[in-house]
Parts: C-alpha cells; structure tokens; sequence
C-alpha cells in the first residue's frame, strides 16, 4: 500500500524532479526496490539512529505532529484529506526560506528551470 501510494505521489510531480529520495529505515520501506523501479529513481537509506541525514524531513516531522500524532494510523484518513494537510503545510511559511513557503520555493525553482532549459530564437 505505502508503494503504490508513493509512485502515483512520485509521478505527479513534475519529471524534473524525479531524482532521488532518502529514507530512513522504517519498515515502511520494505518494497523499495519496487519504488525505484516503477518511478524511475534512486533510493539511498539513512544510517541508523542519523537523523540528521535527512534534516528536512526531519523539520517537517513537528508541523506533521500537529495534524497527525506519532503511532498514528495513516490508513484510516482518506487521500484528500492527507492531500488537504501537505497542501496546507507546503503553504505556510517557513524561516528556513526567509518567510515564503515550500510552495512559493518549489514554483520558483521550477519556473527557473524550465525557462533554462527552454532555447531561445538566435
């Protein structure tokens, strides 16, 4: 289930971005092989007990606590709703990116990007 949740997340993103993902050692992971392959990407794995391997997941930890409490079963909350709570989290503001939003961040990146890689007329 947590598979096939993440290659259909993965796939909707834009396919620039489908690069690489570094997880912990969650047994939520078992299937990474599969993942990989279906979405076309790497994954690394943490060393154990190193979260600072992964600090921007590890940042997200405390505002995802606010909706959704350590031990919580994620399997009873629908998809939108845990669509509603990343987008309401990808929106807020965070210091890390002088006040603007993952969301406003991502967008930029994303527009610079494309207009990079887009040739002009000589």
């Amino acid at each position: 289930m947590v598979a096939e949740a993440m290659i259909a997340k993965i796939q909707a993103l834009p396919q620039n971005l489908w690069k690489t993902l570094t997880w912990d050692q969650g047994h939520e992971m078992a299937a990474h092989a599969r993942i990989s392959i279906a979405a076309g990407i790497d994954i690394y794995f943490c060393d154990p007990h190193s979260p600072w391997q992964r600090g921007s997941n590890e940042n997200t930890n405390g505002p995802l606590r606010q909706y959704f409490p350590k031990g919580t079963d994620l399997s009873v909350h629908s998809a939108a709703h845990l669509d509603e709570v990343a987008i309401e989290l990808n929106n807020r503001p965070r210091k890390r990116f002088d006040w603007d939003s993952p969301a406003k961040v991502l967008d930029r990146l994303l527009s610079t990007a494309s207009e990079a890689t887009v040739a002009s007329k000589p």
